[in-house]
């Protein structure tokens, strides 16, 4: 087992490595920006090493600056958590040529999937189901793309390859738009991720967000740990998660998690992983691979009792997976509400100092939260400030056991999000369970404009 842990990454996911390191037996290394210096795990950690100023460009973007901090505190590993460097393949393969090992898949695994050309034609060499497409990059050239898209049939949507985070994408319903959104999506993708390569898909219009939870260890063995209903987005951005899915059989559950353990085999991926699929009329149509741990990894712990995080660092020091699928058992029901500092009806961020801050409890409640009571919330980062999950028998069970841990959950000082998902776990429509991705946003908003506007 490694002997210590340089934890490349910030906020709650930084606390959670630091917990499973701890439990672990392993030293850690905190690595921070001069903002985040009153970070909980910061404050926790074996050891702290400050690696620049707020930006996160000159802090946890900067490959030289963090592989510095591993030199100088003689770390033997780096976990990169989620977002930052967690999926940049250069970062990877800078961390093993110095010497280190990267809590993750190989360098190689992390560039196939992160271009989604790329990654389609891989799950389709491996039989993982895809939405129809073009099969590659689109050229420049307007006949091409016009017999394309008609080939596919309207409405499409044209993706940016190295898309993510929700940007990069463009729905086409008719003919006379589709060169300049192409256009349009080109000139977006090379701005944002330095790549203008762009590809069409179906544009299923009523789709559920389904992803599967993988564990491999690189050394033929891998698991899949259920899936996660991950629906209720706003712009592409996920707010609240649940597993199991509502819905899904048992069946379809052990039809798509053998295809995705046998594409972790064909590929010899190493480490936690997501496929992530649409789901309509009972069909799954692959969109993208995550290549690290993610945001909602919580709620398949609930229904599992795996410790993914524990997983990542065991696989990563070499150890071979412990448990077969067959000692995968799913109990119960599980959901996660994502706690933004944000106006919960403009959903613009509200960063500020918290004023006073208490957490919920009771059987079946875990919240992974860094703010504690006076910690000041930054602007430069991403609004998250904490993941509340509840678990129960079932998934009514967990419902009441997350309203009333909103209803517990107190933190004054700044905005927060958390009368929004009250409002939503008091929907009827999602408290019936397997709403598509477009419910919040086209339906569920104008439930609460016509309340909050009466005619």
């Amino acid at each position: 087992m490694f002997a210590k842990i340089l934890i490349a990454n910030r906020g709650e996911i930084a606390l959670r490595i630091l917990r499973a390191c701890k439990e672990l037996g392993i030293k850690t290394v905190a690595v921070h920006s001069t903002a985040d210096r009153e970070l909980k795990h910061v404050l926790l950690a074996d050891e702290s090493v400050c690696i620049g100023p707020p930006s996160p460009a000159d802090s946890y973007l900067s490959i030289p600056a963090v592989l510095s901090a591993a030199e100088i505190t003689c770390s033997s590993a780096i976990h990169p958590g989620y977002g930052f460097l967690a999926e940049n393949a250069d970062f990877a393969e800078q961390v093993e040529k110095s010497g280190f090992v990267f809590i993750g898949p190989n360098a190689e695994n992390i560039r196939l999937m992160g271009d989604k050309v790329s990654a389609i034609k891989a799950m389709k060499q491996a039989g993982v189901p895809c939405v129809p497409g073009s099969g590659g990059p689109v050229t420049e050239e307007d006949d091409h793309c016009l017999q394309i898209a008609r080939e596919i049939g309207y409405p499409l949507i044209i993706k940016a390859a190295g898309g993510g985070g929700g940007r990069g994408m463009r729905v086409v319903r008719n003919e006379a738009d589709l060169r300049t959104t192409i256009a349009t999506t080109r000139t977006e993708a090379s701005a944002a991720f330095g790549n203008n390569k762009v590809y069409m898909e179906k544009y299923l219009e009523t789709p559920r967000h389904i992803e599967i939870q993988v564990l491999a260890d690189g050394q033929g063995h891998a698991i899949h740990l259920g899936e996660r209903d991950c629906s209720i987005q706003r712009r592409h951005q996920k707010i609240l998660e649940e597993a199991p899915a509502p819905g899904i059989t048992a069946e379809e559950r052990l039809y798509i998690g053998e295809i995705c353990t046998k594409a972790c085999l064909a590929m010899n991926y190493k480490g936690a992983g997501t496929f992530e699929f649409l789901y309509e009329k009972g069909l799954f149509y692959f969109i993208e691979m995550n290549t690290r741990i993610q945001v909602e990894h919580p709620v398949s712990e609930a229904i599992t009792g795996i410790d993914l995080v524990k997983e990542q660092i065991k696989i990563a020091a070499g150890f071979p997976l412990a448990v077969k699928q067959s000692d995968i058992k799913f109990t119960g029901h599980a959901i996660e509400c994502r706690i933004n500092a944000e106006d919960a009806k403009t959903f613009i961020p509200c960063p500020g100092k918290i004023t006073a801050y208490h957490a919920p409890g009771g059987p079946g409640i875990r919240i992974d939260s860094h703010v504690y009571e006076g910690y000041s919330v930054p602007p430069y980062y991403d609004s998250l400030i904490g993941k509340l999950i509840a678990h129960g028998e079932t998934r009514d069970a967990a419902l009441a056991r997350m309203r009333n841990a909103l209803d517990e959950i107190h933190i004054e000082g700044i905005k927060t999000n958390i009368l929004l998902h009250k409002k939503i776990l008091k929907d009827k429509d999602f408290c019936q369970g397997g709403t598509n991705i477009h419910y919040l946003e086209q339906i569920f908003m104008q439930k609460l404009k016509n309340k909050q506007n009466p005619s």
